[in-house]
């Protein structure tokens, strides 16, 4: 075989043509479903900063509301001065965890950018 002129019949190179272009195809494939992939990663993220902003908005309005909508307090019975201060204080809470990127705890849900 050695000293041979090793002719290709057509059906011989065109399976090689067609691997060679499948290679390609595959290669191309995978380029778009890495770009695709960041792009549902991107999307994602503004999904969620967009909820995180609406639900500050929604707890915030809620909390007005509820400030709003509050009866008026009697002349004859008085509200203590405990149950003003728990009031005020779940209404700060209420405010607080509203804030963007605060968990349930009112932790950060970013972590540290130091190392």
């Amino acid at each position: 075989m050695f000293g041979k002129n090793s002719h290709l019949n057509p059906l011989e190179s065109r399976k090689r043509l067609l691997i060679a272009e499948s290679e390609l195809n595959r290669a191309q494939l995978a380029g778009d479903m890495a770009a695709l992939t960041e792009g549902v990663r991107t999307l994602t993220g503004r999904a969620q900063s967009f909820g995180l902003i609406a639900s500050s908005v929604v707890v915030l309005m809620a909390g007005l509301t509820a400030f709003r909508r509050s009866k008026p307090v009697e002349a004859k019975t008085k509200r203590s001065w405990l149950q003003t201060m728990l009031k005020g204080a779940g209404l700060v809470s209420n405010l607080w965890l509203a804030l963007p990127g605060r968990d349930q705890n009112g932790e950060n849900k970013q972590p540290n950018s130091r190392s």
